[in-house]
């Protein structure tokens, strides 16, 4: 990967877009400071109003992007209906930025069960204990909910709630943008027509 931008060889079919995905997040995890694997995710309620905000980026293969949530949460709710979001993951460091939309799917009970199992014990209670998106009356209600559910699982193994689960973006186009002097950026990005489909690849002004 050239230093000063996307160069032709960007557009073999070794540097397919999760190959290429795979390049800039390796390199971000060598140059943020915080959380590589940040990224704003955007999704549309019932009335067609967008909403964003942060999530953890959890799993990327060539199937797609995957983050975990609380099913019952605005964001659960809103991709729940839609099947559908974008992403956006920005590193400031690297002055880099790659976009992707696409359809959504939920993943495996067995891909949601491994994930939640390899999280800590604290976060494991916070699922439980969180009504995500929902009024919380005061801090001690929540305060209470982590310690009534602490006491329950004292012992054992914390079972997955069945509102906490995975999704994962299936994008149906995929840009890189790379930072360049006097705003000339590269830019690239993949399209497909289906979440099955090739890989069609094109240069765009910046």
């Amino acid at each position: 990967m050239s230093e000063t931008g996307l160069t032709s060889s960007d557009f073999t079919e070794e540097n397919e877009p999760f190959t290429l995905f795979a390049e800039w997040l390796k390199d971000a995890t060598a140059s943020e400071i915080n959380d590589p694997n940040a990224v704003a995710l955007a999704t549309v309620d019932e009335n067609g109003l967008p909403n964003v905000r942060m999530v953890l980026l959890k799993g990327v293969d060539d199937r797609g992007f995957v983050f975990y949530t609380n099913f019952e949460s605005q964001k659960g709710q809103e991709i729940l209906g839609q099947k559908k979001a974008a992403m956006c993951f920005h590193w400031k460091s690297l002055r880099r930025q790659v976009r992707l939309r696409g359809e959504v799917e939920i993943v495996s009970d067995e891909e949601a069960d491994i994930y939640y199992a390899s999280r800590p014990r604290g976060s494991r209670i916070g699922a439980w204990a969180s009504k995500q998106s929902r009024p919380l009356e005061g801090r001690f209600a929540l305060e209470k909910a982590v310690a009534e559910y602490t006491a329950r699982y004292a012992i054992g193994d914390i079972p997955r709630p069945s509102y906490w689960s995975g999704f994962r973006i299936r994008p149906l186009s995929i840009e890189f943008w790379h930072d360049r002097k006097f705003r000339l950026h590269d830019r690239i990005e993949f399209r497909r027509e289906t979440p099955d489909g090739a890989w069609s690849k094109v240069r765009m002004y910046p």
